[in-house]
């Protein structure tokens, strides 16, 4: 279940390009309903603030119904930091998580985009079939909530097909993998606040440190080629963000899809425009 949050809410995962002029502060507010083999799964929030080349980002999931009750699930994180050229540079990131009555909080500083510092409370107990972590993984790395913000490239209008193609080198903290997205398809979709096209990037999780690598579910998503994420613009920053994640799991296909989109500020408020109607599913536009 953890390596399925993970992937669904770690991997969906960059955005910005240099800005000649300042721009106004705008903040992208998406909500999430997860899902597991076609059966709800609980929400996710996440709220991002984009000022000149700034970011500051907060998000938490809540799982709901039985797994609620069997876990406990839920957590709660945030991140900052700025945007340099292809990708964000994170400067702090801390996350609180809960499940099945184990609670654990990770805290990390970073300098460049290079770990400075991490700090996991209770540790995570030493196992000998664990891949070391160097001191190279945890440079030129990006945390897992900043790497949902994906920078447009700068030659590039948002919605080009370049905008997919990627590699996203993410730690956590204790592991460190790449997210490496290419180009499948564009598709125009409507949610609650959000309508036009968006990227379908096909996705495939490669690990490099603190893994344990013979364990079957790391097998599994290592060769899982069932995998993509759908980004929508951000037009204020030149950003692109998830709209919608897909994952197959060993249990069935775990989804991550946007239930509303809002984006206020900088003399734009996407929901107020569009989005009248309730929370309805992601819809691909006529001849998709």
């Amino acid at each position: 279940m953890r390596l399925t949050a993970s992937a669904l809410l770690a991997f969906a995962l960059t955005g910005f390009a240099p800005q000649v002029q300042a721009q106004p502060a705008q903040t992208l507010t998406v909500n999430y309903n997860l899902s597991l083999a076609g059966l709800p799964l609980g929400k996710a929030d996440l709220s991002s603030t984009f000022n000149g080349p700034k970011y500051e980002m907060q998000g938490s999931v809540k799982l709901s119904g039985l797994v609620k009750m069997i876990t406990g699930g839920k957590g709660a994180g945030t991140a900052s930091g700025t945007i340099a050229g292809s990708q964000p540079q994170s400067q702090a990131f801390a996350v609180n998580t809960k499940s099945s009555g184990t609670q654990r909080t990770v805290r990390m500083a970073l300098d460049d985009g290079n770990v400075a510092d991490v700090e996991i409370e209770p540790p995570l107990e030493p196992k000998e079939d664990r891949v070391p972590v160097k001191a190279a993984d945890k440079k030129g790395v990006i945390d897992p909530l900043s790497a949902l913000i994906m920078p447009a490239v700068a030659s590039k209008s948002l919605t080009d097909a370049a905008n997919c193609n990627r590699t996203i080198p993410v730690f956590d903290g204790a592991t460190r993998q790449n997210i490496v997205l290419s180009y499948a398809e564009t598709k125009t979709i409507q949610v609650p606040g959000y309508s036009g096209p968006v990227l379908v990037c096909n996705a495939r999780w490669v690990p490099i440190s603190g893994h344990r690598p013979q364990r079957s579910t790391i097998k599994f998503m290592q060769e899982n080629k069932d995998m993509n994420v759908w980004l929508a613009p951000v037009e204020g920053p030149r950003v692109l963000f998830p709209i919608k994640v897909a994952v197959r799991t060993t249990i069935g296909m775990g989804e991550l899809e946007a239930a509303s989109w809002s984006v206020e500020g900088g003399g734009t408020t996407t929901a107020a425009r569009r989005g009248a109607k309730g929370r309805e599913p992601i819809k691909a536009g006529a001849g998709q």
